[in-house]
């Protein structure tokens, strides 16, 4: 198995050269304005998935793609000479949604904000369609001062009861 911090290491390097690779190197009309993201390089050092995105519609993405595709060759070579590792990675392109993911979660929370906004415009002067506490309260009792004389304990309540002793059943 080989040392995660060395694959990411080769990552990184395979990101910069790739990216220097493509502004200086690939000279094909379809390549647009290409950004390198990201590159991930698996534990044995053998694969190389690089991400990138593309400034532009549908159309100048497809053909980014399409002149990364032919590229991988010449950019495969160029990461050889300037790794120097035995074996080069083979090079994967694709494209990155991160950015646009990124871009439709703003967009969603900017207009949760303009939602809450004309919420609370709304509530503005508003009032209870009941009272302003709905919940139950406790009933207070209105004769709150009664003496404690005028109580009845549960044992003198019924006077027709004689002392009638209880019998228990013992558990066998």
């Amino acid at each position: 198995m080989a040392d995660p911090a060395r694959a990411r290491k080769l990552a990184v390097r395979i990101r910069q050269i790739v990216s220097a690779a493509i502004e200086m190197q690939i000279k094909d009309p379809r390549l647009g304005m290409v950004t390198v993201t990201d590159t991930k390089v698996t534990s044995d050092l053998r694969e190389a998935t690089v991400f990138y995105t593309v400034y532009g519609d549908e159309t100048q993405i497809a053909d980014s793609a399409k002149a990364l595709t032919s590229a991988t060759g010449i950019l495969r070579a160029t990461v050889g000479k300037q790794t120097g590792i035995k074996f080069v990675p083979t090079l994967t392109f694709i494209a990155d949604i991160v950015p646009d993911t990124a871009r439709e979660l703003e967009e969603a929370l900017e207009r949760a904000r303009h939602a809450d906004a004309e919420l609370a415009r709304a509530r503005e002067g508003a009032q209870y369609a009941g009272e302003p506490d709905p919940y139950r309260k406790p009933a207070e009792d209105e004769d709150d001062e009664t003496d404690a004389d005028d109580t009845v304990s549960p044992a003198t309540a019924d006077d027709s009861v004689d002392d009638v002793p209880v019998q228990s059943r013992s558990a066998p």
